[in-house]
């Protein structure tokens, strides 16, 4: 008997905090922490939708300070890609 894997995606809505938005500097920070997991993450920002693993494509969400994205995880270890990020933006990536 098999037991079939059935993923969900998980999404979280947050804000970006940081004076610069998502610029090249978070975006790479951003890619690193993705490229963790297995997981297939993406952020969704108004309109439009990026790989979080593609730094143009994320570059091309211009997303500046206070804008709302969502970030969606689906796969194995989606609520840990998922915590990761959104920690990643709320901490302003880090920068003062």
């Amino acid at each position: 008997m098999h037991e079939t894997e059935t993923s969900v995606a998980l999404e979280k809505e947050t804000v970006i905090p940081n004076k610069e938005g998502l610029h090249f500097r978070p975006i790479m920070q951003f890619v690193d922490i993705a490229t963790r997991f297995s997981a297939q993450v993406t952020v969704q920002c108004e309109d439009r939708g990026a790989d979080a693993t593609s730094p143009m494509e994320l570059l091309m969400l211009m997303a500046t300070q206070g804008t709302k994205v969502t970030v969606v995880a689906d796969g194995a270890d989606a609520a840990e890609a998922l915590d990761a990020l959104v920690a990643l933006i709320e901490a302003g990536f880090n920068e003062d």
